[in-house]
């Protein structure tokens, strides 16, 4: 059903989509932080996750740089620039907080030497390189940048004795995890991490589970409790009857005893 609303609504441009080569690991890696911060911003009709889209300051400039992942808030509207299919800093009225680019054996050297200082022409306030082959692709398994003036300068990213790395991003307010190849987001106040899709489909099939074997449980403590009720029905009756049946020959051996 069209509303007035929706027919009231101009009609936007899009930008084109950018050439992309098919690439199964860095897919994988989109796909899980999507997942993974779309579940965690629930609720909050301010934050834009996109990825895949031009980012340019104007729209009529050349289209050149196409981050993996957009993260802005607050936006008035961000839905306007998934309709644009295109992030327009001079419409959007900021450009975007935090841009993240996933390694690839195509892209993966221009995404640390050549993409920084495009990104930082364009005021990104903070720009990551995530590398799921943990170095071959980028310089780093991970690592990230904080806009100061005009130019980036690095964040601090720990490396764990275990081979894992991290560090703290201020625009999403959560750490970025390199863990075993795989992208992971953790909450610095609980220290726990987000679940990703994965976690959250195989613990919604546990708590289902959980959910039945108590419920078979319970059927099952009920069954043997009928059953407890109907023996002791039972013996009630053996005994009543018997009872009876004492109680008779009593009466009668009485009866022949003249008594």
């Amino acid at each position: 059903m069209t509303t007035q609303s929706a027919l009231a609504q101009p009609r936007i441009e899009q930008l084109p989509d950018p050439p992309r080569e098919p690439d199964m690991v860095q897919r994988k890696t989109l796909n899980s932080i999507d997942s993974t911060l779309l579940a965690y911003f629930t609720g909050s009709d301010d934050v834009l996750i996109t990825g895949e889209i031009y980012l340019v300051l104007d729209a009529g400039d050349p289209v050149e740089l196409s981050p993996d992942f957009i993260f802005a808030r607050p936006l008035i509207d961000p839905e306007r620039v998934i309709r644009r299919n295109g992030y327009v800093i001079s419409e959007v009225g900021r450009p975007p907080d935090l841009v993240l680019e996933v390694g690839s054996r195509s892209t993966g050297r221009r995404d640390y030497a050549e993409k920084p200082e495009g990104y930082a022409a364009l005021g990104v306030g903070e720009y990551w390189r995530f590398d799921p082959s943990g170095g071959e692709y980028h310089d780093a398994p991970l690592a990230g940048d904080l806009l100061v003036d005009g130019e980036y300068r690095p964040l601090e990213v720990v490396a764990e004795p275990d081979g894992r790395h991290w560090g703290y991003s201020a625009a999403l307010g959560l750490e970025l995890w390199w863990d075993n190849g795989e992208i992971r987001f953790r909450d610095p106040v609980s220290g726990r991490f987000l679940p990703t899709i994965t976690e959250t489909v195989e613990a919604r099939q546990s708590a289902e589970a959980r959910a039945e074997a108590e419920r078979a449980a319970r059927d099952f403590a009920e069954e043997r409790a009928d059953a407890a009720e109907a023996r002791a029905e039972a013996e009630r009756a053996v005994r009543q009857a018997a009872e009876r049946r004492v109680a008779e020959m009593e009466a009668e051996l009485r009866r022949l005893r003249g008594e």
